[in-house]
């Protein structure tokens, strides 16, 4: 969560490798109807010619990695579109904005597409979230055993001890079938779709120009409140809400499974609340888009767990359905011998 919030601050401070355009200041050039910056390296221009913000990327055309007149409008775009300078964008950026835009096209508004994306990526990665909460299950089952081994090895500080620790600790981990790695896989997956969506939204101009729920998708929240649109406020607020609570789920799931001493309890819950606060400072820069992905993508988490105790339910009634029918089965069987012999 801390690597997201950090890519949040570099996306919103110009820090970082993101391409901005700068004016004869050597500022960064933002979009003065939405308050969004704009980069050198978009996708596609757009759709509009003779909008606004055709113009305004025409004004700097010279700093464009591809010229205006070389890049397909955004809702012609296509993966195999423009010259890719990197691997990370071939696999990740341009896939994600050509689904962007393609389903935008489909449904008829570019931020339903985030939103449907949004839950999209959520329920293509719900299995390995069932099998972390339930790994989380299984290790406050361990807990009592590995806090046993803990206190054997406490002041024993040689290598055949500390050996003999690991292969304990392994085989807890075996009995109980928790993967320390199922953690750092479900990061390893998010954190490259999180980043390609974030740079997917920034490369797409005709985001700019869209709207869902009166609100324009490329706008800031502080450039909406400029404008005396007050409606934005309510995108922080939802934004801050499934932030603080999302933090708070994670910070209960590890207190239940006792992986945690009270002194780092205190030390999660401090941090939960300073997040929660940088994440919203960092709200009002952000474009209404990627606020959108936020709020969808958090606010899941609430409902994960009751979907997850549903398949657990539903397979707990398939083994015990299936343990039923198999005794069934074993005791016909014992009946159909025993039959035979008086026979």
């Amino acid at each position: 969560m801390a690597t997201i919030l950090l890519v949040l601050l570099l996306a919103t401070s110009g820090c970082g490798k993101n391409k901005y355009i700068k004016d004869e200041s050597n500022k960064i050039v933002k979009y003065e109807a939405t308050g969004q910056t704009l980069q050198t390296d978009i996708l596609c221009k757009p759709n509009d010619e003779k909008s606004e913000l055709y113009k305004e990327y025409a004004k700097y055309n010279d700093q464009l990695d591809n010229k205006l007149e070389k890049l397909p409008k955004c809702k012609d775009f296509k993966i195999t579109s423009n010259k890719t300078n990197s691997l990370w964008q071939f696999l990740f950026v341009k896939p994600v904005a050509y689904l962007i835009i393609k389903l935008g096209n489909l449904v008829g508004n570019l931020g339903i597409s985030l939103i449907l994306i949004g839950l999209a990526i959520r329920i293509v990665l719900l299995p390995l979230q069932v099998k972390s909460l339930n790994q989380s299950k299984n290790m406050q089952k361990a807990q009592p055993e590995l806090a046993k081994i803990e206190r054997k090895y406490r002041d024993k500080t040689d290598n055949e001890s500390l050996m003999m620790k690991s292969q304990e600790t392994v085989a807890i981990y075996k009995k109980y079938k928790i993967s320390p790695v199922l953690g750092c896989l479900l990061s390893f997956i998010q954190l490259p779709l999180f980043f390609a969506f974030l740079q997917a939204i920034y490369r797409i101009p005709t985001i700019y120009q869209e709207k869902l729920f009166g609100w324009n998708l490329g706008m800031t929240p502080m450039k909406g409140i400029e404008l005396h649109n007050y409606s934005y406020l309510i995108l922080v607020i939802l934004i801050a809400v499934t932030t603080y609570f999302s933090f708070n789920f994670t910070m209960r799931k590890q207190q239940n499974i006792g992986a945690s001493t009270p002194e780092m309890q205190n030390q999660m819950s401090m941090m939960t609340r300073i997040m929660t606060i940088m994440i919203i400072v960092t709200s009002f820069s952000l474009p209404t888009a990627i606020g959108l992905y936020w709020i969808v993508t958090y606010a899941f988490i609430f409902v994960q767990p009751a979907i997850v105790n549903k398949i657990n339910r539903v397979g707990d009634n398939k083994s015990n359905n299936g343990a039923i029918k198999s005794l069934k089965e074993r005791l016909k069987e014992k009946e159909g011998m025993k039959y035979g012999k008086d026979n």
